[in-house]
């Protein structure tokens, strides 16, 4: 007899539907084919525990499971319910008033049994729905995750006896639904962090506002303890809140990469990642032999903090090159490519040298001749270009920190970046790709970064007497069209570029003489 139903494999962040299919017949031995992993193929082990421990037998016959189409790779151990389910009915030892060919079932068993929780549940459901079927059945800790898809029933068990009497009809278990978008517009702007919170560094929460404001990139250099790890955890606090589109694609990445817990929900606030500079090229970029998103990618409509940049092995900084560009990360394998999303902000931090006190204001340096050239150098041309904003971070006074005059809080500043974004999205509603002054590529800013004969010859004095590199000329341009667009003004003023011009530290020839 002939049992099937559905499950679902994982590729980058969306979801193919997988056909299981089981056949007892005449012979002997247990047959998993259609390009399973070791983990799938040890499936065999856990279904065939589960069923002794239920009462029920594993088949002394021929047992053929195929897992359709076999020219795509299954990997993980998610399909063990369907299979145990389809071996159950195949055999004729359970009969079903629910047809399994109308739910779409993953979960992944213990010898007990009992299910546990799975990867990559949302983009699932999400693909359960777009095909037409009925339900999901998956483990209950999965299951508020899967609700934030409505017109699908959602229906969690704890067992793999829940499961068999919920499609035997002994058990009605009622389908999980959840409120999203109230949920969600109750938390959209629930950080725990607040630039209120900061005392003093006035032209830090400027420059962090402008970068916010336009989707610039962020360098902040400074000495240890002057507070760049704190301005830099507050960002995401003074970002536009995230759409509902936004908030799904990010939740699904961190659906696919496991991160999402037990009581999941949809991601009402913009992420922030801050990985340590031990990490790998491809725990930064995503990658290893079944792809899985990396750090760029978890915080994709969000922020990147990676704090002492110079410390980063040099080989991770370069392959994040081309994702800062585009936008996205493809990773390719010999048979197949998969694609992560990787919109993101990137802030960096460092120390201006070694010892961390060179240009200090009251500790000397004691770094060698040449080694701060050195440690700056660790820094490539191309990644720097990719930054628009260089902000000196010098250290809080005692009388600014010990101040109890209150500082702005980021809901007041937020509300300034909105404006500003809105602006963008008027002059960038025909242009594709584009939604903020940072992703302007050389000849839009020629276009829309119009400066004025007094404005001409403030930047040509400025480059020449600040040795200003030729990068910086469209990354001035850029910043100050933001400045501007916060302003609320059409054109960009001689004060705008002023104020731009100083956010290039580390292009000046010498900065580190």
């Amino acid at each position: 007899m002939l049992a099937k139903t559905f499950g679902a494999a994982v590729y980058g962040v969306n979801a193919s539907i997988i056909t299981i299919e089981v056949v007892v017949a005449q012979g002997l031995h247990f047959h998993l084919v259609g390009l399973p992993d070791s983990a799938v193929k040890e499936s065999e082990q856990r279904v065939e525990a589960s069923l002794k421990f239920f009462g029920y037998r594993m088949p002394r016959q021929k047992v053929v499971v195929n897992l359709a189409p076999a020219d795509i790779r299954k990997e993980g151990s998610a399909y063990d319910l369907p299979i145990g389910l389809c071996v159950l009915q195949a055999s004729e030892q359970i009969t079903t008033t629910r047809s399994l060919e109308d739910y779409v079932i993953m979960g992944e068993l213990a010898l007990d049994g009992t299910l546990r929780p799975i990867k990559g549940v949302l983009p699932i459901a999400i693909e359960a729905r777009k095909q037409g079927y009925k339900g999901f059945v998956l483990p209950t800790e999965n299951a508020q995750e899967a609700a934030i898809v409505n017109n699908l029933d959602v229906i969690g068990v704890k067992t793999m006896q829940d499961a068999v009497e919920f499609f035997e009809g002994k058990k009605d278990i009622e389908p999980l639904t959840s409120d999203t978008r109230d949920l969600f517009m109750s938390q959209i702007n629930a950080y725990e962090v607040d630039f209120s919170h900061v005392q003093g560094q006035e032209n830090i929460k400027r420059a962090m506002e402008i970068a916010a404001a336009g989707g610039h990139n962020v360098i902040m250099i400074g000495p240890p303890g002057a507070g760049k790890t704190m301005l830099a955890k507050r960002l995401p606090s003074i970002l536009p809140p995230l759409t509902l589109q936004e908030a799904l694609e990010t939740t699904k990445i961190h659906s696919v990469a496991g991160k999402l817990g037990a009581r999941a929900n949809l991601i009402a606030t913009r992420p922030y990642r801050a990985p340590h500079h031990t990490i790998s090229d491809a725990a930064l970029v995503g990658g290893g032999s079944f792809p899985q998103p990396g750090e760029i990618s978890l915080a994709h409509n969000g922020v990147l903090f990676l704090d002492e940049l110079p410390e980063f092995k040099r080989s991770a900084l370069e392959v994040m090159r081309q994702p800062l560009e585009d936008r996205k990360v493809s990773i390719s394998r010999a048979k197949w490519a998969v694609e992560f999303p990787a919109s993101f902000m990137l802030i960096a931090s460092m120390n201006p040298c070694p010892c961390g006190y060179y240009n200090h204001p009251e500790k000397e340096c004691v770094c060698g001749p040449g080694v701060v050239q050195k440690y700056l150098a660790k820094i490539s041309g191309p990644l720097l270009d990719r930054i628009d904003l260089h902000v000196e971070v010098t250290p809080v006074s005692f009388d600014q920190m010990t101040a109890n005059r209150p500082a702005e809080p980021s809901e007041v500043i937020r509300e300034r970046v909105i404006k500003a974004r809105e602006r963008q999205t008027i002059r960038f509603a025909d242009q594709p790709g584009i939604y903020s002054n940072a992703m302007m590529p050389s000849q839009m800013v020629k276009e829309v970064c119009i400066i004025s004969d007094a404005g001409r010859a403030l930047l040509r004095t400025a480059m020449e007497r600040l040795g200003l590199s030729a990068r910086a000329y469209d990354r001035i341009l850029k910043v100050s069209r933001t400045i501007a667009d916060l302003a609320g003004s059409e054109e960009i003023k001689i004060e705008h570029l002023a104020e731009a011009i100083q956010y290039r530290s580390l292009d000046r020839e010498n900065w580190a003489g």
